[in-house]
């Protein structure tokens, strides 16, 4: 394929690249554009995170300094006052010395319990203090994991050694593993959350104090404090309601997140054996499972996740389209399902393919229409290979097979200027494109339409100097199925599969003509 485009001058050349035989050898172009976006993801969401901990941190210490003030003076009221006594034992002595003074002899009444001893601070100022003591922990244990989270996300984007593969597959199981321990939310959510909560302790804590001291006053302050705390709540509710709300706050990450998995979890632990997880239980198993620790991904794994990240979330169009080639790159049915076994990927794929034309039109001007082809075809070809390597029913399928039925057969196949440069991979997925809409469309396709394909192909074939045994099974298969094709009798696309995956099912002979 190879088509450029450059209509700007200084412009970079825009390339549409060929498809991959086997996944990542395209010269590393996909490589470089996915190392690019993740650097540029993982990036943002660090520096994000660390100027959260360092506003946390900040916060955190002066709030633990007006804390620990009101400490200060509340402390005090849970023990005796040393005056009290001081006063109590001065007094009995001035008595002493007055009757002494006037030679009385009358006897003076010894109270040898001193006020301290019958001290009992009231239930007010003991709330108050456990309640500001309460804050004051709360600000201190935040503070700790804010500091504890910035070497979370130092050791995160710490680079290993052993080459660029190395260090792309191994940070790639570092954003796996933050995504699994759910370490953006903790950081983004549950240390706010602490904090807020400290905040909220405070200021209860405070309105008890005051109405100790006095109650006119603490209505006053607690009034505001009351309608702020209803402010709060009242703006995470609203984004429960909609979640594109801009009052979003780590309480209605929690009310969002309980409402979607309070529901689940009852049922789960209704639907627990109980007796029989109890008897499975076993200190010695769960040590075992301890020290052999997680299985690992596999290679094969991380570069399906690789792939998804990358078209899931780039826009930039030479990521997109070097990710779509190397889809082709996935030759196990292992693989091919957990690639579009995620519904994000299904629905960016689709969409995508249905605008890739359209799209690469805006992007390079409606003069590069051979660009704009070569992007469709790129997305047909992924499609129909998609289709051939998962083990299911077409109908599955349903948005995809819309989307391949909907193409025209011209658009799909190669013009006849360019096999010399193209693939045979790119070759074979078009061919396949081009068979799976005649397979469904209603009645077979035109006379003139088949005719065209099976003269294409001969060309396209003619042309070929590498023998490729995959097309040469799917050139069996057209021979073979030459009337269900055309009349639109074929039943299953199982055998079509079987050819462009190359199971060895037919045997192609030079001497067959593709057509009469």
């Amino acid at each position: 394929m190879n088509v450029t485009a450059q209509n700007l001058p200084n412009a970079p050349v825009f390339e549409v690249p060929d498809p991959v035989d086997e996944f990542g050898q395209d010269g590393g172009k996909f490589y470089r554009c996915y190392d690019a976006l993740a650097d540029e993801i993982d990036e943002d969401m660090v520096k994000g995170l660390k100027e959260q901990l360092d506003g946390m941190l900040i916060f955190a210490g002066l709030f633990a300094g007006v804390n620990s003030a009101f400490l200060a003076l509340t402390l005090p009221l849970l023990s005796a006052d040393p005056s009290d006594d001081i006063s109590a034992l001065l007094a009995q002595n001035n008595a002493i010395l007055i009757q002494m003074a006037t030679g009385s002899n009358d006897s003076i009444p010894a109270n040898s319990r001193l006020p301290s001893t019958e001290f009992s601070p009231s239930r007010d100022i003991f709330a108050v203090n456990a309640l500001f003591s309460l804050s004051l922990a709360f600000a201190i244990i935040s503070s700790f994991l804010a500091v504890l989270g910035r070497q979370w996300l130092v050791y995160y984007r710490k680079k290993s050694g052993g080459g660029p593969d190395r260090q792309r597959w191994e940070q790639l199981k570092r954003f796996l593993g933050a995504e699994r321990w759910q370490l953006e939310p903790i950081l983004d959510d549950v240390l706010p959350s602490l904090l807020q909560i400290g905040l909220i302790i405070f200021c209860a804590s405070l309105i008890l104090y005051l109405r100790h001291l006095s109650p006119a006053i603490s209505l006053i302050v607690g009034i505001p404090m009351y309608v702020g705390l209803a402010i709060f709540v009242g703006s995470a509710l609203c984004t429960v309601w909609d979640k594109f709300c801009p009052f979003q706050s780590p309480l209605s990450h929690v009310i969002i997140w309980s409402a979607r998995a309070v529901p689940p979890a009852v049922k789960g632990i209704k639907a627990l054996e109980w007796r029989r997880l109890s008897q499975g239980f076993s200190i010695k198993r769960w040590l075992d499972v301890l020290t052999r620790g997680r299985e690992e991904e596999s290679r094969e794994s991380l570069q399906v996740i690789a792939l998804q990240r990358a078209i899931c979330t780039s826009d930039d169009p030479a990521t997109l389209l070097h990710s779509t080639a190397n889809i082709l790159g996935i030759t196990t049915v292992s693989q091919m399902e957990q690639l579009w076994r995620d519904r994000v990927f299904q629905e960016r794929f689709v969409d995508q393919f249905q605008n890739s034309y359209s799209r690469m039109l805006q992007l390079r001007g409606h003069n590069e229409v051979n660009i704009a082809a070569s992007s469709r075809r790129l997305y047909s070809s992924a499609a129909a290979h998609i289709v051939m390597y998962r083990d299911t029913n077409w109908d599955i399928h349903e948005t995809l097979e819309r989307s391949i039925v909907s193409l025209k057969t011209e658009s799909t196949l190669i013009p006849l200027s360019q096999p010399l440069d193209s693939s045979t991979c790119l070759i074979r997925s078009t061919v396949s494109a081009t068979l799976l809409q005649f397979c469904f469309i209603s009645g077979g396709p035109s006379g003139v339409v088949y005719d065209r394909f099976c003269n294409h192909l001969a060309t396209a074939l003619a042309e070929q100097t590498h023998h490729d045994s995959r097309l040469s099974e799917i050139v069996s298969f057209i021979v073979m199925n030459h009337e269900d094709l055309l009349f639109g009798r074929l039943e299953s696309i199982d055998v079509l599969r079987n050819a462009y995956r190359g199971c060895g099912t037919f045997k192609y002979n030079d001497s067959v003509q593709l057509c009469d």
